[in-house]
């Protein structure tokens, strides 16, 4: 059994056999419908069980047609419907009970601590589906992405982020950066640098990283142009104030025209204002492919958690 929280905790050949796991099955469904299960059915009988205390549409999406394509089922919980939701019940005794019931279990929540609670208690594997200091799912998904279009490792790659740098995509890019040793290049107000003990840990570890003041100086000779959303979910700021400190860090074709010629771009979505339109919906963006994706990767996620990787 084996919980999938944190990219930095996870050893590179683990992860670098999810994603090998990964492009084998997505190669095996080009004749398959989007419910049609994978020869093997590795996870018949499994139960997952997921919470959403934040919105979601990819990651919801991704992880129920994930587990049924592996042979499972699925049971999404509310958690305004239950007693830990309405404070009846102690969340010991909730992932007890959800251990009881489930296979696995795969939480996106509002709370670090509460997600290091649940693994304290729960013996069946739990998964990250996001917190506010983590996504490991998407970045690994990324990672996946990147070289399926690049057809090369992404160590020999130059990644670029442009925008806040104090929130989970960056923070699990961040680790993905010294885990797969590829350079990565943020640009950002000098207000929103990455979390000082992530950096110190990247630094300890060899990390290829750099912090620029400019999102054209971050861009130059990039092969993936990252961005994100400047509102994110875990925001409790002045909107306004916030959205005018980065009148400066939005992706254009100018930005992009700064990175590599052949360099394309990605964001997790949901998009708002830091990207433009035409670069968005223009021939370097991959945002569908990359989306997409994480089905795959997600199979590959469950897979690593029961130690059934192929």
């Amino acid at each position: 059994m084996n919980h999938f929280i944190n990219i930095k905790d996870i050893p590179i050949f683990k992860l670098r056999k999810i994603i090998s796991d990964a492009r084998k099955r997505k190669l095996n469904r080009k004749r398959l419908n989007i419910l049609d299960i994978d020869k093997d059915e590795p996870l018949k009988g499994k139960l997952l069980i997921q919470m959403f205390e934040k919105s979601s549409l990819r990651t919801r999406l991704s992880f129920s047609i994930a587990i049924k394509q592996l042979s499972g089922g699925e049971l999404t919980l509310r958690p305004g419907e239950l007693h830990l939701g309405k404070g009846t019940e102690s969340l010991s005794d909730t992932a007890k009970i959800i251990s009881t019931f489930g296979s696995a279990f795969m939480l996106r929540t509002d709370s670090d601590d509460k997600l290091k609670n649940f693994k304290k208690y729960m013996t069946i594997p739990i998964i990250n589906g996001l917190s506010p200091s983590s996504h490991p799912t998407q970045v690994l998904s990324d990672v996946f992405t990147i070289e399926e279009i690049k057809k090369k490792p992404i160590s020999n790659l130059q990644i670029c982020w442009i925008g806040d740098a104090k929130n989970n995509v960056i923070n699990s890019l961040i680790e993905a950066s010294v885990k797969f040793s590829f350079k990565l290049n943020i640009g950002c107000p000098k207000k929103y640098y990455p979390n000082k003990k992530l950096l110190a840990w990247a630094k300890k570890n060899r990390g290829k990283i750099k912090i620029f003041n400019d999102s054209i100086k971050a861009a130059i000779g990039s092969d993936v142009v990252f961005t994100d959303k400047v509102i994110s979910m875990n925001d409790k700021v002045n909107k306004s104030k916030k959205l005018n400190d980065f009148k400066k860090f939005k992706v254009t074709s100018k930005v992009m025209n700064n990175a590599k010629k052949d360099a394309i771009f990605l964001h997790c979505l949901p998009r708002g204002n830091e990207v433009s339109n035409d670069v968005f919906l223009g021939k370097q963006s991959k945002v569908w492919q990359q989306a997409l994706n994480r089905v795959y990767v997600q199979k590959s996620i469950l897979l690593y958690c029961f130690n059934k990787l192929r």
